[in-house]
């Protein structure tokens, strides 16, 4: 029975026993970005969220991981289309990250998209401590980090770097201080139960990534 099942396992892999369905249309868009990063930077940071170098950085750490050397006869996607299907997919939420979806930008097939994505997150994260920097509270780094949280929030959150947002609740109305930042992607105004860290460490090293010591 054992010689049975394994037999039944490998037909199904092995042979077609469906009629298959035409494959749905893509354009692919991935050979833009070689355009965007010479001439629309913008439109590169709007696509993947990182700036043309920090792409290129991002590229150089992970490069050499064994997880994108593969045994069989079916070569893995380039390193650099499987980090900006990465990136596009983390860099974006809800309807916009669906495997389907970046399929269709990427021109790749679904299992693809699922595959790219684990492969670079076991890259990053077996090298935490390249992309995760914790120099001197007095650095230059972080005095720009500070500035950079001002400016989004306001003079009291510029120390508070990583928060955990949580359920939202509704406000009746606009609050009369800082009104705008209570404004919410789902065209409201809203509070957030949210943990905040105020660090006394924090860094933006050379890949453009964050990091901190909470106090």
């Amino acid at each position: 029975m054992d010689a049975i099942q394994a037999l039944c396992d490998e037909t199904k892999r092995a042979r077609v026993l469906n009629q298959l369905q035409e494959r749905p249309l893509c354009a692919p868009q991935l050979h833009l970005l070689e355009h965007f990063t010479k001439f629309h930077p913008h439109l590169f940071r709007k696509k993947l969220h990182v700036d043309p170098a920090v792409f290129n950085c991002i590229l150089d750490h992970i490069s050499d991981h064994p997880i994108f050397q593969s045994r069989s006869n079916n070569l893995q996607l380039p390193v650099a289309v499987q980090l900006a299907i990465f990136l596009n997919r983390t860099g974006h939420y809800r309807n916009a990250i669906s495997p389907e979806d970046i399929g269709q930008w990427a021109g790749v097939s679904v299992g693809s998209v699922i595959n790219c994505t684990h492969r670079v997150m076991v890259a990053i994260l077996d090298q935490h401590n390249e992309f995760i920097g914790i120099p001197c509270a007095a650095s230059k780094d972080a005095e720009e980090v500070r500035k950079f949280v001002e400016e989004c929030t306001c003079h009291g959150w510029q120390g508070g770097i990583f928060a955990a947002d949580g359920t939202t609740i509704n406000l009746h109305k606009k609050p009369s201080i800082y009104g705008e930042t209570f404004y919410d992607r789902k065209s409201r105004y809203s509070l957030n139960c949210q943990v905040c860290y105020t660090c006394s460490y924090i860094s933006v090293n050379s890949c453009g990534t964050v990091g901190c010591y909470a106090t």
